[in-house]
């Protein structure tokens, strides 16, 4: 483990969309943590992330940012491509490192991870963020305290219509070179992370996954079946080229069912003995402020993060599972 810090200074490599205002704010606004540095290879573009967020120096160049000796910690919030290059390179000069979901884009990638942290005495968290908002937290909660009784069922649905794009023009999380796969790697992974901090890691998964539409290179359906630790099983479905929009995951135990989304906010629905609960569970104004306060928490002595590199490798590891057939035809 690292010296343990008072405050915990971060450098950002990688200010894009993620770090406007679901992580950026975050850093700046959680207990004993500050933003002091910032990092994009477009040297104006992170300029103008630091003068927007009130941030003291930005880079171009990611090695500067990890030997500034100001920076005592690296979040690394590029595409899933060059989380593991970032990953060593922080480690290797002895700052821990934070990495945007997925953790890598694929379970071999995010081992090298663990192993250069292992190495170089650095702890290692990844943004699976629903880990530690209060929604999800709930959720738990409910489930721990038999709300329902043993949960034996679970299914995930995550569909929406598919998206158009010019052909060559797909974004990153579309490019399996850059992602690691479709949707299915980038949002499917929510529920499959969650799942395994509510039921326990997966101990037996199948999978079947396509490219129905042939729109882009990834897959587009990924259908599976589990088995938890709990005993749980249980089947998910996601699919980028439906009718309509469907987020639902459903819990059914011995005495009750419990129904939430995963993207949304809209409230928990909480079925037992013939009556029906309604749960409100707002996400917070910035959503991975609650996660960041616990990654900030372990670096300065005050707590423990639910989500390391190896809960996350978990995660990789089912993706990699569900994918095998597709990826080893493609």
């Amino acid at each position: 483990m690292t010296t343990r810090l008072d405050h915990v200074r971060w450098g950002i490599i990688g200010v894009g969309d993620v770090t406007e205002r679901k992580s950026g704010p975050g850093l700046q606004r959680a207990e004993r943590s500050s933003l002091v540095a910032v990092m994009r290879r477009d040297g104006a573009k992170a300029a103008d992330f630091a003068r927007r967020h009130g941030v003291p120096r930005s880079y171009d160049d990611a090695d500067a940012l990890i030997g500034d000796p100001e920076v005592d910690a690296v979040y690394v919030a590029t595409p899933p491509d060059s989380h593991a290059h970032y990953t060593l390179r922080a480690a290797a000069a002895g700052k821990p490192v934070y990495v945007e979901k997925p953790m890598a884009r694929t379970a071999d990638e995010a081992r090298t991870m663990i192993e250069a942290c292992d190495a170089a005495s650095v702890p290692l968290f990844v943004a699976y963020y629903r880990r530690a908002m209060p929604r999800f937290a709930t959720i738990v909660d409910l489930v721990r305290g038999g709300a329902i009784g043993d949960v034996r069922t679970v299914t995930v649905q995550n569909l929406s219509p598919r998206e158009m794009w010019e052909p060559g023009h797909a974004p990153w999380r579309l490019q399996p070179e850059v992602s690691g796969g479709g949707l299915f790697v980038d949002l499917g992974s929510h529920a499959l992370d969650f799942l395994d901090l509510l039921l326990g890691p997966v101990e037996e998964v199948h999978g079947i996954a396509s490219n129905l539409a042939g729109a882009y290179d990834a897959e587009d359906h990924v259908v599976g079946a589990f088995r938890w630790a709990s005993g749980a099983v249980g089947t998910g479905t996601w699919g980028y080229d439906a009718d309509e929009r469907t987020d639902r995951v459903g819990l059914v135990g011995t005495r009750g069912r419990l129904t939430f989304s995963m993207f949304g906010e809209d409230p928990l629905v909480l079925r037992s003995g013939g009556t029906e609960r309604r749960i409100e569970a707002p996400y917070p104004e910035v959503v991975q402020q609650p996660l960041i306060q616990t990654v900030v928490d372990e670096l300065t002595g005050h707590g423990t993060c639910p989500s390391t590199g190896r809960t996350a490798l978990r995660t990789a590891e089912v993706a990699d599972a569900l994918l095998a057939g597709y990826r080893a035809g493609a």
